[in-house]
């Protein structure tokens, strides 16, 4: 049966490629758009973030107690992996319940471009992009959820709190 369908499918291929090479101008009438599947909504764009990294001020960000800065986790990734980790920074990117989970980019103005920003998972109630939290979490290396989304580190199903502005 693959083989009888694999046929068909270089068949096609060939036919459309040699049908294809007509060398006449194609015709000018413009094509109908076409019109979405019955019964299926169209498609709604994809948010952007509430506020770029840029926007959120990461200036005076202290370590948190016991823990380490988003530089030191990217440096010591290897021995953290499967360890919980803490640190503190700023949300500079949110985006809810996916797979289940609301996905957090934090920073906290240490390490360099790449080094920088950790991704977060957490079950709690996302914060908002520019509130300062303490990240407690499980260090996950090489994650790949597929369709493109692949981390080298994660930070996942962290515990995030909110501190009060001026912390």
């Amino acid at each position: 049966m693959l083989n009888r369908t694999l046929g068909s499918l270089i068949v096609l291929t060939v036919t459309l490629a040699v049908t294809g090479c007509n060398k006449e101008p194609a015709a000018t009438t413009a094509a109908a758009p076409e019109a979405p599947a019955a019964g299926m909504p169209p498609a709604a764009p994809h948010p952007t973030p509430a506020a770029p990294a840029a926007a959120v001020d990461l200036t005076g960000i202290a370590k948190a107690d016991g823990g380490k800065t988003i530089a030191e986790v990217f440096a010591e990734k290897d021995q953290l992996a499967g360890q919980p980790v803490v640190f503190r920074g700023k949300v500079v990117k949110t985006n809810p319940n996916i797979m289940g989970k609301n996905w957090l980019h934090v920073r906290d103005g240490s390490g360099a471009e790449g080094t920088n920003d950790l991704t977060v998972t957490t079950a709690g109630t996302a914060p908002n992009v520019g509130d300062t939290v303490v990240v407690k979490g499980t260090v996950a290396l090489n994650k790949d959820f597929g369709m493109g989304y692949q981390y080298d580190i994660i930070v996942e199903d962290a515990e995030v709190t909110v501190e009060a502005s001026g912390s």
